[in-house]
């Protein structure tokens, strides 16, 4: 009888989540990560991104971040047309830095301006670290979008030094989805 529930039990449970791996750099290709920086609207920011194999693969994100000019961020972008799994509810990062704080930028269907993002931060410690960031830890960059990401909406993910003045370096070795 218990086993008859358990099976009756599984057959009603919703599916796991299961993890969408997004990059490992495994099979690196420098064009699926784009650089860029606050220089495409006036800014004067530099820098530069590319896949790394020192102890293991990562993306490298290097440079002098500077609010001059209203300006104030480099990073590197990955698309993802076809979104995140309806279900996931965060992203796994394995990252490594020098101690500053960092974030992620996510785009949706939603933001059609350049300046609007979904952004989440982190702390990158000097060794390696795995962390674990909720989608609901995202806030808008601005009033007119939604307030609730939606994983299915999301069409691209970034790696970004931000808002304020300071020399960059950052590594991301794996992102998940989960």
């Amino acid at each position: 009888m218990r086993h008859v529930l358990a099976l009756c039990l599984a057959l009603v449970a919703p599916p796991a989540v299961s993890d969408m791996l997004i990059e490992d750099f495994a099979q690196p290709s420098d064009s699926e990560w784009r650089f860029f920086t606050d220089q495409v609207m006036g800014g004067v920011s530099t820098g530069q991104a590319g896949i790394v194999r020192d102890d293991r693969p990562a993306l490298r994100l290097t440079g002098e971040v500077s609010t001059e000019n209203r300006g104030g961020f480099i990073q590197a972008r990955r698309d993802l047309p076809g979104g995140l799994p309806e279900d996931a509810t965060a992203l796994r990062i394995t990252v490594r830095g020098d101690g500053q704080r960092y974030f992620l930028h996510l785009r949706t269907t939603g933001t059609r301006l350049p300046w609007q993002y979904y952004q989440a931060g982190f702390e990158a410690r000097e060794d390696w670290t795995e962390l674990r960031v909720p989608l609901s830890a995202f806030e808008p960059s601005g009033r007119l979008l939604r307030r609730d990401l939606r994983p299915d909406a999301v069409r691209s993910v970034a790696l970004v030094a931000y808002g304020r003045d300071h020399e960059a370096r950052v590594e991301l070795a794996r992102i998940v989805a989960e």
